[in-house]
């Protein structure tokens, strides 16, 4: 069966002019970007196994529309717009209701407790010890006994907090002295232009960026690759036709 539905896909190309599967291929394009783009990060990130269905079903979908011509175009499209709503219907519901939440995206499952590894919730999400002991080393943990608390999260990826005697120092432990955060590092430079909307998110001026970059002996936005506002406030800049050590 699977032999017949590849010859009759290939068939279907073979009877395509060039021109229509390069339209069928950017509507396709274009409604893709738009409907992942409708549906938001989550459905980008896979936060979820469904999530992540739904992207591989995207993808699959859209395979089929551009190649396979007895499906024609209006009935791909409908197909994926069809997904969309019913995928933006679900990810609403959650929204609003928790229990519907807990349903479909599940719930954090606790492996690791106070060192203890709790072997009946292993095997409820089909894990043996190799897994929980490769998912604590992509933690930089190496044995269950360093552990307060392991949780795996919807999305399987695992979350896990140390035992309290294995946490680094903070500066509040130690009470350093903490420098103020003024903003998030921010480009204000790229490929020596200035990034305007950027100056006007943080409330820079394109004068203090100039006298910035001519404290730093700085005389022309060509000689600037890259610049970034950094936490401190401080500029971070990196010229063109750096020379190596």
């Amino acid at each position: 069966m699977g032999v017949t539905l590849r010859l009759s896909v290939m068939q279907g190309v073979q009877h395509m002019t060039y021109g229509e599967i390069l339209f069928r291929t950017a509507t396709s394009f274009v409604a893709l970007l738009i409907l992942t783009r409708l549906l938001g990060k989550k459905q980008v990130g896979h936060l979820t196994f469904f999530n992540y269905v739904t992207g591989i079903t995207f993808g699959s979908t859209t395979a089929e529309i551009i190649v396979n011509r007895q499906i024609t175009l209006l009935q791909g499209i409908s197909s994926l717009v069809l997904w969309s709503v019913l995928a933006f219907s679900v990810a609403l519901i959650g929204l609003r209701s928790v229990k519907a939440r807990e349903i479909l995206d599940g719930q954090p499952t606790i492996l690791v407790k106070q060192g203890k590894i709790l072997e009946k919730a292993l095997a409820k999400q089909h894990l043996n010890i190799d897994d929980l002991s490769m998912l604590l080393r992509s933690k930089d943990v190496f044995s269950p006994e360093e552990v307060e608390f392991a949780i795996l999260e919807p999305d399987g990826k695992l979350s896990v907090l140390k035992k309290e005697e294995l946490l680094p120092a903070t500066k509040k432990d130690i009470k350093a002295t903490v420098t103020p955060i003024h903003n998030i590092p921010t480009e204000l430079i790229v490929d020596g232009k200035i990034v305007e909307k950027n100056l006007t998110k943080i409330d820079v001026s394109v004068v203090w960026l100039n006298q910035q970059l001519k404290k730093a002996n700085i005389h022309s936005l060509d000689q600037v690759f890259y610049a970034e506002l950094q936490l401190d406030g401080t500029l971070y800049i990196d010229k063109y036709q750096d020379t190596n050590p």
